[in-house]
């Protein structure tokens, strides 16, 4: 099921390379399948195309740790921090400046 998904969102994207929300779909598929790398390329293009209010930055921090990148999960929180703030998500931030915690144990 997910392969098929992850093909339909990548003939989307292929048709309009600028649809954020087909990218964001893409990363999170890509991310269900354990396609942590191609997750993390999706993302970065995702956000070249809209501000994310904080969200993808879970995401985006989670693919870094299962590629055992931990400076760059942190980076990703703490730009998950800064998006939840500014989009007025304090418990969002609350909860990725504890998981940079987390990670610092």
């Amino acid at each position: 099921m997910s392969d098929s998904r992850i093909e339909q969102l990548k003939t989307l994207i292929q048709k309009d390379p600028s649809n954020p929300l087909g990218r964001y779909g893409l990363a999170n598929e890509l991310f269900k399948a354990e396609l942590y790398e191609d997750t993390i390329v999706e993302i970065n293009e995702y956000l070249k195309l809209k501000e994310d209010e904080g969200a993808v930055y879970r995401m985006l921090a989670e693919c870094y740790v299962k590629l055992g990148n931990i400076e760059k999960a942190k980076e990703s929180y703490s730009k998950g921090v800064e998006a939840a703030n500014r989009h007025g998500h304090p418990s969002m931030a609350e909860e990725f400046e504890e998981s940079i915690e987390f990670l610092d144990e």
